[in-house]
């Protein structure tokens, strides 16, 4: 039905990998992967095989959890878009931890997968929202930050140079060139 790839850290992994919960729901353990460095994985790659065919109205969503966290909508696939690779902002640890009793095994981090109907795709969606608006956000307070540092003051103004925005943007696409991971870092 799908695979997965882990990006620079796994081969191909394919649903049999997978815990599946029942007819619609699988469940990866990353302590299988990783064990207590889930969070050091910052994507994953999902993706349709060749001869599964999803029904036009059904997604396959991707969600994870952080031990004892809820889980989180990260994205989907689709007949349309039969690939994505998705970005893995694991939720913080805690939260809803229960006691557990002695033989039962540690709260592990968890990547979910379930097929769902397209039209709840964009209810579901609100986490990519908040993560845009985070993303706008660090870019935001790095203008700012790069800006401040040119600033001079006339009364209650302040003043900045008139080429400022080009002098920002041009370190800016620079910094992103030399470093593939520094835009990765505005996305967390």
């Amino acid at each position: 039905m799908f695979g997965v790839v882990f990006p620079n850290r796994s081969f191909p992994i394919d649903i049999s990998t997978f815990s599946q919960i029942d007819t619609f729901h699988w469940i990866l353990d990353m302590n299988t992967f990783v064990g207590e460095a889930y969070d050091q994985v910052r994507e994953v790659c999902i993706f349709l095989l060749n001869n599964f065919t999803l029904p036009p109205d059904k997604a396959l969503a991707v969600y994870i959890q952080s031990p004892g966290s809820q889980f989180m909508f990260v994205g989907a696939v689709t007949l349309a878009r039969p690939s994505a690779v998705l970005s893995l902002p694991w939720p913080e640890p805690g939260g809803q931890l229960q006691l557990m009793a002695p033989e039962s095994a540690p709260p592990t981090a968890k990547i979910g997968v379930s097929v769902v109907d397209l039209a709840t795709l964009s209810s579901l969606d609100v986490v990519a929202e908040k993560r845009i608006e985070r993303l706008a956000m660090k870019v935001g307070e790095n203008l700012f930050n790069f800006m401040q540092s040119f600033c001079g003051i006339d009364g209650n103004k302040l003043v900045v140079p008139m080429d400022i925005l080009d002098r920002w943007f041009k370190k800016f696409q620079e910094r992103a060139k030399r470093d593939p991971e520094y835009l990765k870092g505005f996305a967390l």
